[in-house]
């Protein structure tokens, strides 16, 4: 498994991370045959949230690894709080208590990232500062970021944190490629140039910070997937005509997609099942061309200026 430096940390990751939150639909056998998996692609990066399952998808986890201290050294743990019923909350009282939470379900005295799930429009950044010196003088936390947020979020956070940011979690596939295509249609009086997020795209690649796209193959906000739909024909003619080339399955094809943008991104994948999940692991040896890359972008219905 190929591995990149995680934003401007001196960890070492692998360019595919293995996310957790549907972990619950799996039985116990399931969930071990998942995991096991995962270690034998050397996919070894988790990614968690409290609010997966209540809670319950980062017990499952721990159970179906066997977690004690010599695997807790084998693997990478990410997880994220910040999202409350009805509210976000990036209070320092939350964010503790959630990690303390996270702790005790994965059964690991610390994390090696924690995120920030979804801006908090209440946030004081001062709040954030303080929890984040003590989780990280305590120990329990090595590394911090962020997800879904705009480069003056992320902004106002450094202001006061004094941890680097190493990630942003973002929504980003083939098909919801928004951050990428509103980089070429500037100044153009179309849809296209609408700048979203305020070309956090770039912002991430000036500040080293690592793109983990989640979603990589939703269309919409969890509408469902492009592969194989009858709603995509044109786009799914084009992978399968790369993924014949290559001799991979088009889930392999959607994922290579990602990792060939040179922002060094780290998709995190939604499947739970192990078959599709060594197809996707697959993606981080195959280098799509320029042409197959740009032929991929139009089949999805963009249009260049």
């Amino acid at each position: 498994m190929k591995t990149i430096k995680l934003g401007t940390s001196n960890l070492e990751v692998p360019v595919i991370a293995v996310g957790c939150m549907r972990i619950k639909s799996l039985n116990k056998t399931e969930a071990e045959r998942f995991v096991r998996t995962a270690l034998e692609e050397e996919a070894n990066f988790f990614d968690h949230a409290d609010i997966y399952g209540g809670g319950t998808c980062e017990t499952i986890f721990a159970d179906a690894i066997g977690m004690n201290d010599d695997v807790r050294e084998k693997i990478i743990l990410q997880s994220k709080c910040g999202i409350r019923k009805g509210m976000f909350d990036f209070s320092k009282e939350h964010i503790l208590s959630s990690v303390d939470g996270i702790l005790q379900r994965l059964k690991t005295d610390y994390l090696d990232i924690l995120l920030l799930h979804r801006p908090d429009a209440l946030v004081e950044p001062e709040e954030v500062a303080e929890a984040f010196d003590l989780l990280h003088s305590s120990g329990k936390v090595r590394h911090f970021g962020v997800s879904n947020q705009k480069p003056m979020q992320i902004e106002l956070l450094r202001k006061y944190v004094k941890q680097p940011i190493v990630a942003n979690q973002l929504q980003l596939s083939i098909t919801n490629a928004a951050m990428i295509t509103n980089g070429f249609n500037v100044n153009m009086l179309n849809d296209s140039a609408v700048d979203r997020d305020g070309s956090i795209l770039d912002y991430c690649r000036l500040h080293d910070i690592t793109v983990q796209p989640w979603s990589p193959f939703q269309y919409g906000f969890f509408e469902g997937v492009f592969l194989d739909n009858e709603k995509f024909p044109e786009l799914n003619q084009k992978i399968d005509e790369v993924a014949a080339k290559y001799e991979v399955s088009n889930t392999t094809i959607a994922i290579a997609w990602l990792l060939r943008h040179p922002a060094r991104m780290q998709p995190v994948l939604g499947t739970m099942n192990a078959d599709r999940l060594r197809d996707c692991c697959q993606a981080a040896d195959i280098t799509l061309t320029r042409e197959e890359w740009y032929g991929i972008l139009l089949a999805a219905g963009n249009v260049l200026p």
